[in-house]
């Protein structure tokens, strides 16, 4: 089973400003606050220093000590770009076994369209029953991080 997710925003930016955006600001600049159970990100640890190319990986840590490593797996400047997330440490860890993500940006009007997107893939049925609760809350986060990712395109 798995529990796919999306939220879009249309945004007064070109799809490549939007996209380069999206790879040059650090993700706890975008997720800043928190949604029912989900927090805000607190850091952002490099891996290897870079996170541009497909293979590349970073760990994401939480507010409530929680975090993840995210894998890009995908990058189509200035279309699309997905990863992968694992290791969960934290809340989610019983709950989930991998999260593919992806950030897609399209042309809209005079500017773009952006869309983030995960698919859940539950740790069983007890983490499918966890996730279900969880989606609950997703879109409300995922739009508080579009709102902030708007904030910084027009201060861009």
């Amino acid at each position: 089973m798995v529990i796919s997710l999306s939220q879009s925003r249309a945004l007064p930016a070109t799809p490549e400003h939007l996209f380069d955006l999206l790879f040059r600001v650090p993700p706890q600049q975008v997720f800043t606050r928190r949604h029912g159970p989900i927090p805000p990100l607190r850091e952002v640890r490099e891996g290897a220093g870079r996170f541009d190319e497909p293979g590349d990986s970073r760990t994401l840590v939480l507010t409530d000590g929680g975090s993840m490593l995210e894998t890009l797996t995908e990058v189509d400047r200035p279309r699309a770009f997905g990863y992968r997330l694992t290791e969960f440490a934290g809340p989610l860890k019983p709950l989930t076994d991998h999260v593919e993500g992806r950030w897609a940006v399209e042309p809209a009007g005079t500017g773009a369209l952006v869309t983030w997107s995960w698919d859940l893939h539950p740790r069983g049925r007890v983490g499918a029953l966890g996730l279900s609760i969880f989606a609950r809350f997703w879109p409300g986060y995922a739009r508080k991080g579009l709102e902030q990712l708007e904030r910084l395109v027009l201060d861009s």
